[in-house]
């Protein structure tokens, strides 16, 4: 009997294939994605193939919106038609006209009305302890060419940081900067009217600014972005140098900014690789990606030191304004931060007194202190209106 041939063995081949060389276009859309994820700045936000919903700017929309709403309000109650017999600025808004520029240069409300909405005077504070326009005061703008540009560039920086880095912390960098500005504002404000809107948005500027130094080396446009950071706080700087806008709330804002974003603001968000384009190219994109978040975000003595500094700056001044501090009594130079003298306005802090005289149907206002006068065709006018044009006759 024949012996049976033993099994066959089974055979299985596997076929490995190299994969398919990168064609030009796969190369061209990692070379994008890495610009993308780590070398784009303010024109991030355009250029991203993964755009976020436009519900994710709705904090900054918001505030803008209310700020809107105040402006309107404030002019209401300023009611230049009446109140200044029609010697207003572009009359045809009726009762949202603005003041003469002889009184406001920024096409805004008087110097009463400011008061009587919510802006911060050192005898408010310190005399009527009205500490309720501690929350007022970063609501108002001093006029119509102050709430456009205001605006205007918090949208610009705003828009950017809430898209980049989510509503909330976009959101509590406005807030808490406004606040901390108010705090430093109280400490230096004078006795004249002024208002800090402002602070807010160098709040965003020094949040702006702090993510962009500890992310250097990720951007290509970093100059460009630093100049239009620069651009927007200088400008808004120089506004600040006319009367009713206050600087020290845009100081304290600009570095209550600076320290929430090396505290928040560590890292910018990094969208996901553009889906279905698998391969090597692909893997490696997403590891340095993954390696260099790490490594921003490996800075915790960093981030405990601002914070601290922070919560510090917070309470201190917090504590100066309750207990009624004037840190003009220790930098007499320090107003000229906030105010450059001219003609029309003066820096100074002397109070304005007016002899007031009546003939007919006219009225004289009188300047105890440098004789200049006024005549007007009306008597019925309130003391608020005449003290308005009072402090205008004596500058």
């Amino acid at each position: 009997m024949a012996a049976e041939p033993p099994p066959s063995k089974l055979h299985t081949q596997i076929d490995i294939n190299a994969p398919p060389p990168c064609s030009a276009d796969d190369s061209s859309l990692a070379t994008e994605t890495l610009r993308e994820q780590r070398l784009s700045f303010f024109a991030s936000r355009y250029t991203r193939r993964r755009r976020r919903r436009r519900s994710d700017t709705w904090i900054i929309s918001l505030f803008v919106i209310l700020h809107v709403l105040a402006f309107a309000l404030t002019m209401a109650v300023n009611d230049c038609w009446r109140k200044s017999h029609g010697d207003c600025a572009l009359g045809a808004f009726g009762r949202l006209s603005f003041q003469p520029l002889r009184e406001n240069p920024l096409l805004g409300p008087s110097a009463s009305t400011l008061d009587e909405v919510g802006a911060l005077r050192r005898t408010f504070l310190t005399e009527n302890h009205k500490t309720w326009r501690l929350f007022t005061f970063p609501c108002l703008h001093a006029g119509a060419i102050h709430l456009v540009i205001n605006l205007c560039s918090v949208v610009f920086i705003g828009i950017h940081l809430e898209q980049e880095f989510g509503t909330l912390i976009a959101g509590l960098i406005y807030v808490l900067s406004s606040f901390n500005g108010t705090l430093v504002a109280a400490l230096f404000v004078e006795k004249r009217p002024a208002v800090g809107s402002s602070a807010a948005l160098y709040g965003l500027l020094g949040a702006t600014l702090s993510a962009l130094i500890q992310n250097w080396d990720l951007y290509t446009n970093k100059f460009t972005a630093l100049a239009s950071v620069l651009l927007v706080a200088i400008g808004n700087f120089l506004l600040g140098l006319l009367p009713y806008v206050d600087n020290f709330s845009n100081l304290g804002g600009f570095v209550s900014g600076f320290l929430l974003g090396s505290v928040l603001l560590s890292s910018p968000q990094v969208r996901e690789v553009v889906q279905g384009k698998g391969g090597l190219l692909d893997n490696d994109l997403k590891s340095s990606i993954k390696s260099r978040l790490r490594q921003k975000l490996d800075r915790p003595v960093y981030r405990s030191v601002c914070l601290f500094l922070f919560v510090l700056m917070l309470a201190g001044c917090l504590v100066a304004v309750l207990q009624g501090i004037d840190m003009n009594q220790y930098c007499k130079w320090c107003r000229y931060v906030d105010c450059v003298p001219s003609k029309r306005w003066s820096c100074s802090e002397m109070e304005a007194f007016c002899e007031t005289m009546m003939s007919h149907e006219q009225m004289t206002l009188t300047c105890m202190g440098n004789g200049n006068f006024k005549v007007l065709p009306f008597t019925n006018i309130s003391q608020d209106r005449m003290n308005d044009l009072c402090s205008m006759i004596c500058s």
